[in-house]
């Protein structure tokens, strides 16, 4: 499990949930764990492209990796996601609680078309 400093969000033309991962070897440093939507030019897009799209600094060579389900277990203070590549499992017990309602919201719109399965959020 890994664990989170904190959540950045960006609710305009991209919608955007950064969490700011501990690195295990070393919890002074950060790497950044980032889900991107914008919707304003996915039309843009094939069918197959649209979508959250997934990037953590530590899997630098991954460039097509889509959210497909987000848990957010709220009494445990955990985050699990899958993806098309990969699953994560985030702890956010460091997480200030606006952060993690900023990140609810932002997810929400995210999935506008229930392309993700969210549950918790």
């Amino acid at each position: 499990m890994e664990t989170v400093a904190f959540i950045t969000t960006e609710n305009g033309d991209d919608l955007i949930v950064s969490f700011a991962v501990m690195d295990p070897a070393d919890p002074t440093e950060i790497e950044s764990l980032t889900l991107l939507r914008t919707p304003k030019y996915e039309h843009l897009l094939g069918n197959w492209e649209r979508g959250v799209k997934v990037s953590f600094e530590r899997y630098v060579e991954d460039d097509e990796e889509l959210l497909e389900r987000l848990q957010l277990d709220r009494k445990l203070a955990v985050v699990r996601l899958t993806t098309s590549l990969r699953s994560y499992e985030l702890d956010l017990r460091k997480v200030d609680e606006r952060e993690v309602k900023a990140m609810r919201r932002v997810l929400a719109r995210m999935n506008y078309d229930r392309r993700i399965m969210l549950s918790g959020v």
